[in-house]
């Protein structure tokens, strides 16, 4: 192998920047459209907490989703975050949740299953005026993220 293929077979590290807890309302199923199967979940606020950043999620955001013909979620979740020293966020979040039909059914009743029984990871991007958080915007992140009934929680990791 060369310096360049040692390089790129390394697996990346990857550091704890902060946790979102989105408060959603109801699924808006608006059946199958052009695109898909189309749903839109409203985000209704929540909270930022972390080593890196701190804050709230505003009211007004939402998740566009795709439901593929195999169960695949295809979301697309667009939010601001205002941190505690008032600065703005714009977040794009795109990903895949990933569940057997068993947990899609126990979820589409609405019913708690764990975290670990499902795949649901995304990419965000970030957007701010705040010189102090411009790191986001340089920097690329996976996020970890879990579906309750009500909520939305996800960790966002930095690539390092």
């Amino acid at each position: 192998m060369t310096d360049i293929d040692d390089f790129i077979a390394r697996v990346p590290d990857l550091r704890f920047a902060f946790a979102i807890k989105a408060r959603v309302g109801p699924i808006q199923d608006l059946g199958l459209t052009a695109r898909g199967h189309r749903r839109i979940i409203d985000i209704l606020g929540g909270e930022v907490h972390g080593p890196r950043l701190e804050g709230e999620i505003l009211p007004g955001g939402a998740d566009w989703q795709i439901v593929r013909p195999d169960g695949t979620i295809e979301v697309v979740a667009r939010y601001t975050i205002r941190s505690t020293s008032g600065a703005l966020v714009y977040v794009q979040n795109e990903g895949l949740r990933v569940a057997s039909p068993e947990i899609l059914a126990r979820m589409s009743k609405g019913e708690l299953v764990p975290a670990r029984s499902y795949h649901f990871r995304t990419a965000p991007r970030f957007e701010t005026a705040e010189p102090a958080l411009k790191w986001l915007e340089r920097a690329t992140f996976v996020g970890v993220a879990a579906r309750t009934p009500d909520r939305v929680a996800i960790g966002f990791h930095e690539v390092l």
